[in-house]
Protein backbone atom coordinates (compact mmCIF):
# COMPACT_ATOMS: atom_id res chain seq x y z
CA UNK A 1 0.00 0.00 0.00
CA UNK A 2 1.13 3.55 -0.59
CA UNK A 3 -0.17 5.12 2.62
CA UNK A 4 2.44 6.93 4.68
CA UNK A 5 3.02 6.14 8.33
CA UNK A 6 1.23 9.37 9.25
CA UNK A 7 -1.87 8.46 7.28
CA UNK A 8 -5.04 8.29 9.39
CA UNK A 9 -6.84 5.07 8.43
CA UNK A 10 -10.27 3.61 9.11
CA UNK A 11 -11.38 0.10 8.18
CA UNK A 12 -15.01 -0.43 7.18
CA UNK A 13 -15.80 -4.15 7.01
CA UNK A 14 -18.94 -5.51 5.36
CA UNK A 15 -18.81 -8.64 7.53
CA UNK A 16 -21.03 -10.90 5.45
CA UNK A 17 -19.26 -9.92 2.24
CA UNK A 18 -15.79 -10.40 3.73
CA UNK A 19 -16.75 -13.79 5.12
CA UNK A 20 -18.09 -14.92 1.74
CA UNK A 21 -14.92 -13.69 0.04
CA UNK A 22 -12.59 -15.52 2.44
CA UNK A 23 -14.75 -18.65 2.20
CA UNK A 24 -14.58 -18.53 -1.61
CA UNK A 25 -10.78 -18.46 -1.30
CA UNK A 26 -10.81 -21.28 1.27
CA UNK A 27 -9.40 -19.62 4.37
CA UNK A 28 -10.47 -18.13 7.69
CA UNK A 29 -9.40 -14.63 8.68
CA UNK A 30 -7.40 -13.95 11.84
CA UNK A 31 -8.84 -10.57 12.76
CA UNK A 32 -5.96 -9.75 15.10
CA UNK A 33 -3.54 -10.18 12.18
CA UNK A 34 -5.86 -8.12 9.98
CA UNK A 35 -5.61 -5.22 12.45
CA UNK A 36 -1.81 -5.55 12.63
CA UNK A 37 -1.58 -5.53 8.83
CA UNK A 38 -3.24 -2.12 8.62
CA UNK A 39 -1.62 -0.70 11.77
CA UNK A 40 1.65 -1.02 9.85
CA UNK A 41 0.24 1.27 7.16
CA UNK A 42 -0.40 4.30 9.39
CA UNK A 43 -2.46 5.44 12.36
CA UNK A 44 -5.42 3.06 12.51
CA UNK A 45 -8.18 5.20 14.04
CA UNK A 46 -11.10 2.80 13.66
CA UNK A 47 -11.91 -0.73 12.57
CA UNK A 48 -15.66 -1.16 12.22
CA UNK A 49 -17.30 -4.51 11.49
CA UNK A 50 -20.89 -4.43 10.18
CA UNK A 51 -23.10 -7.50 10.34
CA UNK A 52 -26.74 -8.46 10.58
CA UNK A 53 -27.71 -10.86 13.38
CA UNK A 54 -30.80 -13.04 13.63
CA UNK A 55 -32.63 -11.62 16.62
CA UNK A 56 -35.06 -14.44 17.38
CA UNK A 57 -32.40 -17.12 17.84
CA UNK A 58 -31.62 -17.88 21.49
CA UNK A 59 -27.95 -18.47 20.67
CA UNK A 60 -26.17 -17.59 17.47
CA UNK A 61 -23.01 -19.41 16.45
CA UNK A 62 -21.88 -15.99 15.27
CA UNK A 63 -22.04 -14.47 18.77
CA UNK A 64 -18.48 -15.58 19.75
CA UNK A 65 -17.04 -13.68 16.78
CA UNK A 66 -19.04 -10.54 17.57
CA UNK A 67 -17.94 -10.64 21.21
CA UNK A 68 -14.31 -11.33 20.31
CA UNK A 69 -14.20 -8.45 17.82
CA UNK A 70 -15.86 -6.11 20.31
CA UNK A 71 -13.21 -6.85 22.96
CA UNK A 72 -10.24 -6.79 20.57
CA UNK A 73 -10.11 -3.42 18.88
CA UNK A 74 -13.13 -3.47 16.59
CA UNK A 75 -16.32 -1.49 16.86
CA UNK A 76 -19.12 -3.89 15.96
CA UNK A 77 -22.32 -2.57 14.40
CA UNK A 78 -25.20 -5.02 14.22
CA UNK A 79 -28.73 -4.89 12.94
CA UNK A 80 -31.52 -7.37 13.49
CA UNK A 81 -31.93 -9.60 10.46
CA UNK A 82 -35.10 -11.33 9.46
CA UNK A 83 -35.14 -14.97 8.50
CA UNK A 84 -37.62 -16.17 5.86
CA UNK A 85 -38.22 -18.93 3.32
CA UNK A 86 -38.30 -17.85 -0.32
CA UNK A 87 -40.63 -19.13 -3.03
CA UNK A 88 -38.26 -22.03 -3.77
CA UNK A 89 -38.32 -23.17 -0.14
CA UNK A 90 -34.76 -21.94 0.58
CA UNK A 91 -33.93 -20.32 3.91
CA UNK A 92 -32.92 -16.68 3.39
CA UNK A 93 -31.73 -13.94 5.69
CA UNK A 94 -32.46 -10.28 5.07
CA UNK A 95 -30.38 -7.70 6.87
CA UNK A 96 -28.54 -5.01 4.92
CA UNK A 97 -25.85 -2.88 6.58
CA UNK A 98 -24.91 -0.74 3.55
CA UNK A 99 -26.59 2.47 4.74
CA UNK A 100 -25.12 2.15 8.25
CA UNK A 101 -21.63 1.74 6.82
CA UNK A 102 -22.07 4.64 4.38
CA UNK A 103 -23.35 7.04 7.05
CA UNK A 104 -20.48 6.20 9.40
CA UNK A 105 -17.92 6.63 6.61
CA UNK A 106 -19.32 10.04 5.61
CA UNK A 107 -19.31 11.19 9.24
CA UNK A 108 -15.63 10.17 9.56
CA UNK A 109 -14.48 11.63 6.22
CA UNK A 110 -12.98 14.80 7.71
CA UNK A 111 -11.03 12.81 10.32
CA UNK A 112 -9.33 10.24 8.07
CA UNK A 113 -6.92 10.23 5.14
CA UNK A 114 -7.62 6.69 4.00
CA UNK A 115 -10.71 4.49 4.02
CA UNK A 116 -10.21 0.76 3.60
CA UNK A 117 -13.47 -0.85 2.50
CA UNK A 118 -13.75 -4.63 2.79
CA UNK A 119 -16.54 -5.36 0.32
CA UNK A 120 -17.10 -6.10 -3.33
CA UNK A 121 -20.66 -4.78 -3.35
CA UNK A 122 -21.39 -2.37 -6.24
CA UNK A 123 -23.76 -0.43 -3.95
CA UNK A 124 -20.66 1.18 -2.41
CA UNK A 125 -19.45 2.83 -5.65
CA UNK A 126 -21.29 6.07 -4.85
CA UNK A 127 -19.89 6.10 -1.31
CA UNK A 128 -16.35 5.63 -2.64
CA UNK A 129 -16.83 8.55 -5.07
CA UNK A 130 -18.24 10.77 -2.29
CA UNK A 131 -15.32 9.96 0.02
CA UNK A 132 -12.84 10.74 -2.78
CA UNK A 133 -14.51 14.14 -3.35
CA UNK A 134 -13.80 14.85 0.33
CA UNK A 135 -10.11 14.10 -0.16
CA UNK A 136 -10.11 10.60 1.32
CA UNK A 137 -8.06 7.94 -0.46
CA UNK A 138 -10.15 4.78 -0.80
CA UNK A 139 -8.76 1.25 -0.87
CA UNK A 140 -11.17 -1.58 -1.63
CA UNK A 141 -10.32 -5.11 -0.48
CA UNK A 142 -12.09 -8.06 -2.12
CA UNK A 143 -11.14 -10.61 -4.77
CA UNK A 144 -11.29 -11.05 -8.51
CA UNK A 145 -10.76 -14.79 -8.13
CA UNK A 146 -13.80 -16.94 -8.83
CA UNK A 147 -16.68 -16.95 -11.22
CA UNK A 148 -18.41 -14.69 -10.79
CA UNK A 149 -15.82 -12.38 -9.25
CA UNK A 150 -16.58 -11.23 -5.67
CA UNK A 151 -15.76 -7.61 -6.62
CA UNK A 152 -18.08 -5.52 -8.77
CA UNK A 153 -16.10 -4.06 -11.66
CA UNK A 154 -17.50 -0.54 -11.11
CA UNK A 155 -16.42 -0.57 -7.45
CA UNK A 156 -12.91 -1.79 -8.31
CA UNK A 157 -12.54 0.89 -10.99
CA UNK A 158 -13.79 3.67 -8.68
CA UNK A 159 -11.34 2.83 -5.87
CA UNK A 160 -7.98 4.59 -5.70
CA UNK A 161 -6.40 1.24 -4.82
CA UNK A 162 -7.71 -2.30 -5.10
CA UNK A 163 -6.18 -5.07 -2.99
CA UNK A 164 -7.07 -8.63 -3.84
CA UNK A 165 -7.49 -10.33 -0.48
CA UNK A 166 -5.67 -13.33 -1.96
CA UNK A 167 -2.53 -11.13 -1.77
CA UNK A 168 -3.11 -10.66 1.99
CA UNK A 169 -4.04 -14.28 2.68
CA UNK A 170 -0.61 -15.37 3.93
CA UNK A 171 -0.52 -12.42 6.39
CA UNK A 172 -4.10 -12.56 7.72
CA UNK A 173 -4.95 -16.28 7.58
CA UNK A 174 -5.92 -17.99 10.80
CA UNK A 175 -3.71 -21.01 11.57
CA UNK A 176 -5.21 -24.50 11.57
CA UNK A 177 -4.23 -24.85 15.26
CA UNK A 178 -6.36 -21.80 16.08
CA UNK A 179 -9.35 -23.40 14.37
CA UNK A 180 -9.25 -26.22 16.89
CA UNK A 181 -9.01 -23.93 19.92
CA UNK A 182 -11.87 -23.63 22.40
CA UNK A 183 -12.39 -20.00 21.45
CA UNK A 184 -13.08 -20.89 17.85
CA UNK A 185 -14.73 -18.09 15.95
CA UNK A 186 -17.53 -19.30 13.73
CA UNK A 187 -18.65 -17.88 10.42
CA UNK A 188 -21.10 -14.97 10.11
CA UNK A 189 -24.29 -14.84 8.11
CA UNK A 190 -23.99 -15.22 4.37
CA UNK A 191 -24.64 -12.14 2.22
CA UNK A 192 -27.94 -11.87 0.47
Amino acid sequence: MSASTTSRIALFIDGANLHATAKALGFDIDYKLLLKEFERQGALLRAIYYTPVIEDQEFSSFRPLIDWLDYNGFRVVTKAAKEFVDGSGRRKIKGNMDVDLAVDAMEMAEHIDQMVLFSGDSNFRSLVAAMQRRGVQVTVVSTMIGRPSMIADELRRQADTFIDIAELQSRIRRDAADRQSPREILSPLKPR
